[in-house]
């Protein structure tokens, strides 16, 4: 096992158990085997530390490995905008449109219309935006996922092969808020997590590779899902989830297609 696999294993160690015992802790709590009521309330807060896993191995594997200079450069990738301004547009675009095509396909097929909470005031939809960013998953995810494993795997395997890996391994980690959550996911079985986790990694590394593994790219990309969920809730729907999944495999393998599996980016000629 050579170094670069080695620093990948142990993030997934410590990432994994970091969250998987507070997530355990939260699930004793709230079954009141911990007699807690304080526990439950602080793992169950918007910030909840558990979701910081990913985060936490990042940063403790690149100062174990670069100290301090390395956690600061890690860190800074997470405003690096240095990109083409143009890929913007499928990364603020890309899941409203699936998932509010997903909702119009539900009520043509004659669904009832849901309320939209931003109807009324769309500056609502900032607020959303910020509060997904903040404290429902990118912020705490992102740097590990993305800015710390993702080359790692890209430094054995293609840019698709390293997306399914992450994917099912971010599926994986999501496991223990089955019996925690209530969010609409996870009233399903894990399977169909685990797939639109991998789904989602590999338009995830599409953009990464794309704007020079930008991790900002990751944290904007990822909220941008949360917010499209809640603008445009097809998932609440009967018909909408299925319209959901077809449209995100459709993207994904448009996605494949046309950048190609190796690297997710398109090989100029020379």
């Amino acid at each position: 096992m050579n170094k670069s696999e080695k620093e990948l294993m142990s993030f997934f160690c410590i990432t994994f158990a970091f969250t998987w015992s507070l997530w355990i802790l939260k699930a004793l709590a709230i079954r009141g085997l911990l007699g807690s009521s304080i526990l439950v309330d602080f793992l169950g807060s918007p910030n909840n530390p558990a979701a910081f896993g990913p985060f936490v191995g990042a940063v403790l594997l690149t100062w174990w490995n670069e100290r301090g200079r390395g956690v600061i450069r890690l860190l800074k990738r997470g405003v690096d905008y240095r990109f083409a301004k143009v890929w913007w547009i499928p990364i603020i675009l890309v899941f409203p449109i699936i998932h509010g095509g997903a909702l119009l396909l539900a009520i043509l097929g004659g669904e009832s219309v849901p309320e939209l909470f931003w109807v009324s005031n769309p500056f609502l939809i900032f607020v959303y935006f910020v509060m997904a960013l903040l404290f429902q998953g990118p912020l705490q995810e992102e740097f590990g996922w993305r800015g710390y494993a993702l080359n790692r795997l890209q430094a054995r395997f293609n840019a698709l092969n390293s997306s399914i890996i992450l994917g099912f391994m971010w599926g994986l980690w999501h496991i223990p808020n089955f019996w925690i959550s209530e969010a609409l996911i996870y009233q399903y079985t894990f399977i169909p997590l685990i797939f639109s986790d991998i789904l989602f990694a590999i338009l995830l590394t599409w953009f990464y590779n794309n704007t020079g593994g930008s991790i900002l790219v990751a944290l904007v990309f990822h909220a941008m899902f949360i917010l499209a969920t809640q603008m445009f809730p097809a998932l609440a729907t009967q018909q909408g989830g299925l319209f959901v999944l077809i449209l995100f495999i459709a993207t994904v393998i448009a996605v494949v297609a046309i950048w190609g599996p190796k690297r997710l980016v398109r090989e100029t000629k020379k």
